[in-house]
């Protein structure tokens, strides 16, 4: 445990990328099994204790520790697992122990009864220094925040190996902590994990932000439109082992969208098919926020599926059967989707269709009509292109619409997480409409936390703390006196709002310090422009 405690220290106070990698390199290759497994499922999010759980951080807490005391300091420093660390009250009455591995803890935080977890966890936490107490409350809170992700770990595993990333992505799905078969091979001990046939992920290929001067050089006949869908992007892999339904980021999803499991599962050919997330009502897309009902549910009930059925409008092939078509270009593999869709016939989806197009002008005609559509914009993409993993400068572009800007009063702020931990960073903004006694109000109608540079962020952090009216745990009220222009994509009706409004991807565009508070929109012509 201690080693795993300095990895995460060390993590927290390195800001370089490469160093992190360095750093992970090096645990990887002196921790020992299974730590070093259980640290790699920790970083990937792969653990989950069904009966350790946050709660009982707190009320370990409460058993050792002022209350009051306790809210203030979890208020400022903004993250439970520090705070508890940093804290503890050690028992003295209780017999010297020895600080647990951390293959021991995982081992007994997944076996332990849960009347029996206070005290283990509260004899752990006594044998511990503060930063081994931070590591083990960390593996129970289920959120490291030490800025390294899934991704960067295994980026330092195929650096040990020799191979590229995405080598070690397409067999991460196959695998389970601790990793065994993993760690045998990219030491050189064990031949590769064999994925033949089992339902794993493979990486995908992302576009990049168009830049419209880059279109002058672009010949329309070299390239393939497509409309840029308002869900989210998926993988679905059926093999003879079974189905699953993938995010992007290599998130399985398939319990939140059983039907479309279900699809697969009664698909006739085996497949990897790119394409888009949606609710599909009477054949046509729905708007995002129907699709946001279905997101994050672990198990929707009858009503959900029949109120919001889930479908996929597909863009692409990675394997037609066992072949892996990804080194084709793009319309050789769109010519094997459509040949594929048209034998199997899959329920719940449909191809999405390519869109018609004489010249780049006539192309930024048909975008134009993007928003009025529904519809985020389009995807260029390169006829000769094959499916290259990450983000390829080149063969894909994504040319969404134009965003929307609104100027806003922030009226609340939060400190945020991770490196942004000891920052106001997450700011409440509203818009003006006449209150029932006929003085004007705000209400608000989201919060952002991105879009700012690190000089903004430090502005606005001494600006919050300097025209703080009123407290809410870790809520900051204040002066309704500060602009801020925020750009995002959409405005919907929404019930969690008081403003009955809620935007999506909003992201601050300036700090209008020049603009006086009572200028900002008001809600009603807001609404009146943008729904």
């Amino acid at each position: 445990m201690i080693a795993f405690a300095s990895l995460l220290e060390r993590l927290i106070f390195t800001p370089s990328r490469n160093a992190k990698i360095a750093l992970l390199r090096d645990y990887f290759t002196t921790a020992p099994d299974p730590d070093r497994g259980y640290a790699l499922a920790a970083m990937a999010g792969a653990l989950s204790f069904s009966a350790a759980k946050p709660g009982l951080i707190r009320a370990l807490a409460a058993e050792r520790m002022d209350p009051v005391l306790f809210d203030l300091s979890y208020d400022y420093v903004g993250d439970l697992a520090e705070t508890v660390a940093l804290m503890w009250q050690v028992d003295a009455g209780r017999p010297d122990r020895v600080a647990p591995s951390l293959g021991d803890v995982v081992m007994a935080l997944e076996t332990t009864p849960k009347a029996a977890l206070p005290d283990l966890v509260g004899a752990w936490l006594d044998a511990s220094e503060s930063s081994e107490r931070f590591a083990i409350l960390k593996l129970i809170t289920g959120a490291l925040r030490v800025g390294a992700s899934a991704r960067l770990a295994k980026t330092a595993l195929a650096e040990i190996a020799g191979v590229p990333t995405d080598d070690i992505e397409e067999v991460w799905h196959g695998l389970a902590p601790p990793y065994d078969a993993l760690f045998a091979w990219i030491e050189g001990r064990g031949a590769r994990p064999d994925m033949a046939d089992a339902p794993v992920f493979r990486p995908t290929m992302l576009a990049q932000p168009l830049d419209e001067a880059e279109l002058d050089r672009f010949v329309a006949s070299e390239w393939r439109a497509e409309w840029k869908w308002d869900g989210i992007r998926v993988q679905l892999v059926r093999t003879a082992q079974g189905a699953r339904l993938y995010t992007r980021t290599a998130d399985d999803i398939g319990n939140g969208f059983p039907e479309i499991v279900q699809a697969m599962d009664d698909m006739t050919e085996d497949a990897v098919l790119d394409g888009e997330l949606l609710v599909m009502q009477d054949g046509e897309p729905a708007p995002f926020s129907s699709l946001q009902q279905r997101l994050n549910r672990k198990s929707p009930g009858p009503a959900m599926l029949r109120n919001f059925p889930a479908g996929v409008r597909l863009y692409d092939i990675l394997f037609d059967g066992t072949e892996d078509v990804r080194g084709l270009g793009f319309d050789a593999r769109r010519a094997r989707l459509e040949a594929w869709f048209a034998r199997v016939r899959p329920k719940r989806m449909d191809l999405s269709p390519l869109v018609d197009f004489a010249n780049m002008d006539a192309l930024a005609e048909i975008r134009a009509g993007a928003r009025a559509a529904a519809i985020e914009g389009l995807m260029l993409k390169r006829a000769d292109s094959p499916y290259l993993a990450g983000r390829p400068r080149g063969p894909w572009w994504k040319w969404k619409r134009e965003a929307l800007t609104v100027d806003a009063v922030m009226m609340y702020a939060q400190r945020g997480h991770g490196r942004r931990s000891s920052y106001y960073s997450d700011y409440t903004f509203g818009l003006w409409r006449v209150g029932e006694d006929g003085v004007d109000e705000l209400v608000p109608i989201g919060k952002a936390y991105s879009g700012i540079t690190d000089e903004e962020l430090a502005f606005l952090d001494r600006w919050v703390r300097n025209h703080t009216i009123g407290r809410f745990g870790p809520v900051r009220e204040v002066e309704k006196s500060l602009v801020l222009e925020v750009a995002f994509d959409a405005a919907q009706r929404s019930a969690r709002h008081k403003s009955g409004v809620a935007l999506r991807f909003p992201r601050i565009a300036r700090i209008r310090t020049d603009k006086p508070a009572h200028e900002a929109d008001r809600l009603a012509e807001f609404v009146a422009q943008t729904l």
